[in-house]
């Protein structure tokens, strides 16, 4: 008998001990969302010229995942926009960090009713505004939940979402599509393309735009956003490029582990074009004086996508420090 409870109090010291698994697993609670929600995002199908005009697209409704934080009262969000693989790895990384400092998320996709799973080898498969407009539909979905302070709603996007959330701070496009009423407290475009300059592009909202991005980025170069930003700065605009040396695209992306970039097979990239908007809202190639399209001499493929754990936790700081002066977060809440 005594052999016997011996083994009994072994086994549930083993079992209850809080050993490195467990303290682990109760320092991280805070990352997981206090409640999870589903929401439709009534939204529309357009090419970038209807965008760019104020035309009708198709009819289409979406659905983001709201993950609500640990906390009281009308929350703070992030809207988050996927690059052009879709829902990738990244985005449960950004929703379970900002979840962690009582940041609610809500991971917009922008794919799956439209038929969609990626857009890298055939971009022209969604016109990039698209989801410009997608972001103003959930800031308008969103500002009325009872559980969301409308007066602080974020934009932060990857890649292709990295553009959206970018050219969502033009002030043209709000005035055409954005019925909502109320503005994103801040801009968080990661490793955008800004191969393109649109029509009164300095002309952006009265709020902060911080851009994150690597200068290995071989897939959407970091001097074109250099460029934007110096035109930003020259207009007297609130914007900031933090660069991270050797970085790659999609460093954030912490499923992309190896000693090498990872070439993306396939995957279109216009990073050797210049692209502009002429009168009507038409996308001009700079080089041939045509309309833009994906068939272009410039467009070329297999770029290189990598993590890097050294700038996603620089970047992970910098968005905790923005986001606590925005939405005026309380001291204890601070990115781990």
């Amino acid at each position: 008998m005594k052999q016997l409870a011996a083994a009994v109090v072994m086994i549930a010291t083993l079992l209850f001990a809080p050993g490195p698994g467990r303290a682990q697993a109760g320092a991280d609670l805070k990352q997981y969302a206090e409640r999870t929600e589903i929401r439709a995002i009534p939204s529309s199908t357009l090419s970038d010229a209807q965008f760019l005009t104020g035309s009708d697209g198709k009819p289409v409704v979406i659905s983001g995942t709201l993950r609500l934080a640990k906390d009281s009262g009308r929350l703070p969000v992030v809207i988050l926009l996927h690059g052009s693989g879709g829902m990738t790895g990244n985005i449960e990384y950004w929703s379970r960090e900002l979840n962690a400092i009582g940041v609610s998320t809500f991971a917009l996709d922008a794919f799956t009713a439209r038929g969609l799973v990626a857009t890298n080898t055939d971009q022209a498969a969604l016109g990039r505004l698209n989801m410009v407009l997608d972001a103003y539909r959930a800031l308008e979905v969103l500002a009325r939940h009872p559980r969301v302070d409308p007066a602080r709603i974020a934009l932060m996007g990857f890649s292709r979402g990295g553009q959206a959330a970018l050219y969502a701070s033009l002030k043209r496009f709000h005035r055409i599509w954005n019925r909502s009423g109320i503005e994103f407290a801040a801009y968080l475009p990661f490793y955008p393309d800004c191969m393109t300059t649109y029509l009164t592009d300095t002309e952006v909202a009265d709020r902060p735009i911080r851009i994150f991005h690597g200068t290995a980025d071989d897939y959407d170069p970091i001097a074109n956003c250099r460029a934007y930003v110096e035109r930003l700065h020259a207009a007297g605009r609130d914007v900031q490029l933090t660069e991270y040396a050797n970085a790659s695209h999609a460093f954030d992306s912490l499923l992309l582990t190896g000693t090498e970039p990872i070439i993306l097979k396939g995957a279109q990239t216009v990073r050797h074009c210049s692209i502009r908007e002429e009168a009507a809202g038409e996308l001009i190639n700079e080089a041939s004086k045509q309309p833009f399209t994906y068939k272009d001499a410039c467009v070329e493929l297999n770029p290189h996508i990598q993590y890097d754990p050294a700038a996603t936790a620089a970047a992970t700081r910098s968005v905790a420090d923005i986001l606590a002066t925005v939405f005026k977060l309380p001291p204890e809440k601070a990115m781990r």
